[in-house]
């Protein structure tokens, strides 16, 4: 008992909140036979810390087959936007007696992930996949 009392901290929800922390966002992406894409959210990871740097956002950076993530608040306002690499049809980097070259390797299944800082506003994850023609919303759920 003299333990308990003396020396511990009791952590409650309220100061847990004040302190930085970074939420992760595992997905899983799937194409069917059609070559239609399906996103399931599989797990949400809140930890403490701060991310050294917000990572920037470009559309004209964006390729065909990225996809675009969004975060907004409940009423559809966006609060955070980050590009994600396609992740079905990733690069490469092979070492070989020629020297180093990238190959695209075509999946059916992958697995991919986000941060960021946490916020009480975010409600809301998009997902969009960037084609020739502008974008497709892929995926869409409460946080």
């Amino acid at each position: 008992m003299k333990d308990l009392q003396g020396n511990s901290r009791v952590r409650n929800d309220k100061l847990l909140e004040a302190k930085d922390q970074i939420v992760y966002l595992f997905f899983k992406v799937e194409k069917n036979n059609s070559g239609v894409e399906k996103i399931v959210l599989e797990d949400k990871k809140i930890m403490e810390g701060r991310l050294k740097s917000k990572p920037s956002f470009d559309r004209n950076s964006a390729k065909t087959g990225d996809f675009i993530i969004s975060l907004n608040d409940a009423n559809g306002k966006e609060i955070v936007k980050q590009i994600v690499g396609d992740p079905l049809n990733p690069e490469l980097e092979r070492f070989d007696e020629e020297g180093m070259s990238r190959n695209k390797v075509s999946l059916q299944n992958a697995e991919f992930s986000v941060r960021y800082s946490h916020s009480e506003e975010i409600k809301v994850v998009r997902v969009e996949k960037v084609t020739t023609d502008g974008s497709q919303l892929l995926f869409t759920q409460k946080l």
